[in-house]
This record gives C-alpha cells, sequence and structure tokens, in this order.
C-alpha cells in the first residue's frame, strides 16, 4: 500500500486459468489483483486458480471480482486486453516468461524444446504490448514482472523473476544532483533532483528509447556518470525476434541520455537463440574499463569488455558449469573485476576471477553458500556480495578469502540487500545497508566498515514500497533512501544528521 493506503493495483495476464496460479502465489499481501486470461480453461485449471486466489485472499491481498476470459479467437486478443488495462488501471502487471529457457534441443528439427506451452510467452508477449500502449495513453508509469517457470531454479524453489529486482536505481551524477531511474512497461522512466541536497524533484519522466524488455541495470562508473543497461526487441527479417544487450549513458543531470547502443547478444539473428539471452550484470575496473556479462543461449556466461580507450571486444564465452539468470558482477579493492553466478541445476554460486589486467578467466567452484534465487546483489564494499541465505532466508554477505558467510540478522522480507558505505559517524565509517522488512517495511542495518561480523543494527521504516529500497550516499554525506508508493510516486527519506546518528526523517512524495 502506499503511505495513503491504497493498495497497489495488480493485474495477472495469462495464457490459461492454470497458468496464473504460479503468478498469483507470488503475489505479496496488501495488492488488489485482478486475473484475465486469454483463453477458456477446463474445470481443474479454473479450480486449480480459485484455490490460490483463496489463498491469496488469506495472505491479505483483496480479490477484485473473478478470473475474466478475454477470448482471443476473433484475432481482436490485444485490443480486448487494451480495453481491460483501460478499465482496471493497474499499477503493475504480472506476466509469465515472455522467452523462457528451454530444457533441451531437438537436433533433427534444430529448434529448442521446452516443459511450457507456446501460447504461455504469446500471452506475455501480446499483454507487453497492450500495457505498453495503454502506459502511453495515460503517460502514467505501470510496472512490469515477468515470472520465470521453476526449471530456472533450485530443486523445490518456486519461478523467480525474469528480469532481475533494480537495486542501485538512485545513483548521484557528476553535478552532485541525483536521479531515480526505473523500468516500466513503456521504457524508462526518470526522477531528477532539482539542485544538489534539495528536497525539490522533477518527474517522472519517460525517458525516449527503444523497444525495451522490463529491467533495467543501473551502474555509476569511476567518474560518475550512471549507465544504464536492458534487453531490446526487434523482429527479425524471417520472423521471430532477436534480444539484444543495450546501453545508454547520462552525462548531465537531468538532460537526455546518449542514444542507446547495441551491444548484440551471444547468439545474435536465430530467432530461437538470441531470444533466450540472460539479464546484463556489469561492472567497471579501476581503469575505467568496462565488462558486461550474460547467460548465453547454452546457459553458460559471455561477456564483452570495454578498455579505457573506449575498445570493445567480441562477445567471448566462459567455460563450466551451467548457470542460472542470475549474475551479480563486482569491483574488488584491487580494482579487478569478478563474476558470481547462480547454478541452474543446483544450489551451488559459481564465481570467476582473473589474475591480474590480462589474465585468462579461472571458475571458481569452491563459493561456500547457497542463496535464495533473486536474492544475489553487489554489497557495497568492494568484492563483496550480499543475498539471502536459501534455507533461513537471513541476509548474509560474503567476499574472496573468507571462510564462509557472515549472517546479517533480519530473516522477514524479500528480494535482495543493497547498501553504501562510508556513513561517517563520530569519524568512524559504517556501511549502511537496506532491505524489505515485515509488512512492506524498509529495514535500514548499519556495521562498521569492513567488520559485518562484529554485528548489524537494524531499525525499521515504515514503508509500503513496491518496488525494493534504493539508497545512495551522496558528495556532501547526505543519505537519502527512496522506494516508489502503490500510486507510482517517488517517495524519499533522508538521514536526519550528515554526521550524528541513523536515524531518518519521515518519507515524503515527489
Amino acid at each position: 500500500m502506499s503511505a495513503a493506503g491504497s493498495p497497489e493495483r495488480v493485474t495477472i495476464v495469462a495464457a490459461r486459468h492454470r497458468e496464473a496460479v504460479a503468478l498469483v502465489a507470488a503475489e505479496r499481501a496488501g495488492a488488489e489483483l485482478t486475473v484475465l486470461c486469454v483463453e477458456e480453461d477446463g474445470k481443474d485449471g479454473k479450480a486449480a486458480l480459485d484455490r490460490a486466489l483463496a489463498d491469496a485472499e488469506r495472505r491479505g491481498c483483496r480479490v477484485v471480482g473473478s478470473p475474466r476470459t478475454i477470448g482471443a479467437q476473433d484475432g481482436d486478443g490485444n485490443a480486448a486486453l487494451l480495453r481491460e488495462l483501460r478499465a482496471l488501471r493497474p499499477q503493475r502487471v504480472r506476466l509469465a516468461d515472455p522467452d523462457p529457457a528451454h530444457v533441451s534441443y531437438d537436433e533433427a528439427r534444430e529448434v529448442p524444446v521446452h516443459d511450457e506451452p507456446a501460447e504461455n510467452a504469446a500471452a506475455a508477449l501480446a499483454a507487453l504490448t497492450a500495457v505498453r500502449e495503454h502506459q502511453l495513453e495515460t503517460g502514467i508509469p505501470v510496472l512490469v514482472d515477468c515470472r520465470r517457470a521453476g526449471a530456472d531454479g533450485p530443486p523445490g524453489t518456486a519461478g523467480q523473476p525474469r528480469y532481475p529486482h533494480t537495486t542501485h536505481w538512485l545513483t548521484e551524477g557528476f553535478d552532485g544532483r541525483l536521479s531515480a531511474f526505473l523500468s516500466s512497461a513503456a521504457g524508462v522512466v526518470r526522477w531528477t533532483q532539482r539542485e544538489p541536497g534539495g528536497a525539490a524533484w522533477q518527474g517522472p519522466e519517460l525517458l525516449p528509447g527503444p523497444r525495451l524488455m522490463p529491467g533495467l541495470r543501473v551502474v555509476r562508473d569511476p567518474h560518475g556518470f550512471p549507465h544504464l543497461f536492458a534487453l531490446r526487441r526487434t523482429p527479425l527479417k524471417d520472423g521471430g525476434d532477436d534480444l539484444a544487450v543495450v546501453q545508454a549513458t547520462q552525462y548531465r543531470t537531468g538532460h537526455p541520455l546518449t542514444p542507446w547502443r547495441s551491444l548484440g547478444s551471444p547468439n545474435p539473428g536465430n530467432k530461437h537463440r538470441s531470444r533466450e539471452v540472460g539479464f546484463p550484470a556489469a561492472a567497471f575496473d579501476g581503469t575505467s574499463g568496462l565488462f558486461v556479462f550474460v547467460r548465453n543461449f547454452g546457459h553458460s556466461v559471455s561477456y564483452r569488455h570495454q578498455g579505457a580507450d573506449g575498445a570493445w571486444t567480441a562477445w567471448q564465452h566462459l567455460r563450466g558449469v551451467r548457470v542460472a539468470d542470475e549474475l551479480v558482477a563486482v569491483t574488488t579493492v584491487g580494482g579487478e573485476v569478478e563474476l558470481f553466478a547462480r547454478a541452474r541445476d543446483s544450489a551451488a554460486v559459481l564465481r570467476w576471477y582473473r589474475s591480474g589486467p590480462d589474465g585468462a578467466w579461472t571458475e571458481d567452484r569452491t563459493v561456500p553458500f547457497s542463496p535464495r534465487p533473486g536474492s544475489m546483489a553487489a554489497g557495497p564494499e568492494p568484492g563483496t556480495v550480499l543475498f539471502r541465505d536459501l534455507r533461513t532466508n537471513e541476509p548474509c554477505v560474503w567476499w574472496p578469502g573468507a571462510t564462509g558467510p557472515v549472517p546479517l540478522g533480519g530473516d522477514d522480507g524479500v528480494g535482495p540487500v543493497t547498501g553504501v558505505r562510508g556513513v561517517e559517524v563520530d569519524g568512524w565509517a559504517y556501511s549502511l545497508l537496506v532491505r524489505s522488512g515485515p509488512g512492506g517495511a524498509c529495514a535500514v542495518g548499519v556495521h562498521a566498515e569492513g567488520r559485518a561480523d562484529a554485528g548489524v543494527w537494524w531499525n525499521e521504516l515504515p514503508a509500503d514500497w513496491t518496488v525494493m529500497p534504493a539508497v545512495v550516499r551522496d558528495r556532501m554525506g547526505v543519505v537519502t533512501l527512496a522506494t516508489l508508493t502503490a500510486g507510482s510516486q517517488l517517495a524519499l527519506s533522508h538521514r536526519e544528521s550528515p554526521s550524528a546518528g541513523f536515524e531518518f526523517g519521515s518519507w515524503y512524495t515527489v
């Protein structure tokens, strides 16, 4: 819910009733929930969805009306879906994975084999088109979540997000002003601080760009410029679609981004292989070189590197254990980039590192933790990775050389943990962590920098968020928290003192 108490309006769009069950099960308490199905389903499918909706109500969701069937037999399915969206005015739409990962490959027919009906992806793509058009009509951002089937996680885990939670979506620009970037159905939306340290903002502003999929990665370079990474879908001449990694940079806060540059994909031009490219992870090294990593069609890792001179390498491949679509790139204290990836067929994590700027990549299979899918993120201190333990859900931190993960406390909430370092109190430096808490709260934790093992002190700041909270410390030492309300308003809270204590003021919307 928002600060005003209005629930987030969530619409689930699925091919049939039975395909909506997993999407309903993933919905958190407090949402106002409606379900739209493209086609009719049998008695068993409808009964399964009814049970899932009853469970959602017991969790605290409000189910509005019975599931409705749009009907696409007359060829008017997209128009009918758009009419429904106009009436419902959802603030979030949940869909199946529009580009599901294959489970095997038919060599004779040269086509991938999936363990779910093709209608699921078709319904998700049609819904994306309708939601984009709806947002362009209203001008109000609509968030989109696409969910993978369970094959992309360890045995016994539910389906995971196709596009990762954006953790560092609040960032400081070169001039000291803050920007907030979020992915929406129609593209990237941005809010911009008018003056450094000020309370006045402008936005949301829909940034011009290509037809992006609903995911976003924001990475700040060593000079202070934010770089945005996403996936772009374009049609192929022989039918089907191509997915490519694209990048844009904001050099002047509040001004247009650079044009979106295509970095291509490791499997280009093939309507089956290219659409399965994973979501990009990226990091800058100590020489301002940029690494961009993705999971490729074979479920291994591919990457491109841009040197400090601006020249890009071709796509190169890292051999090893098959990985899921969950990659995290970190920069070590020595300026080297390392990659963490969750394994596809087990609960393990793989790590790749290099011995020196020109060294070969080494795969490390001894990483001593198992994360909950969808919870890994780069930590605020160099070379660290944050995650939620697969068994306990407790946030933890690990870094190469540590004998084991360090528990951080707080096993409530969902999703990744993020944070900033260099928060000063009485001349001492602390790392500040942010995660979701119980009942939609924003939990803020602190520990002495470099000493997570000494204990973390958590405080809860009531906040009914619809996106994972973000945090930034600007050059003046001001720490700002951000989230998005159910009414698609940016909500902010500031640390009350730049040098004493960890109390935060009340949330205000912009």
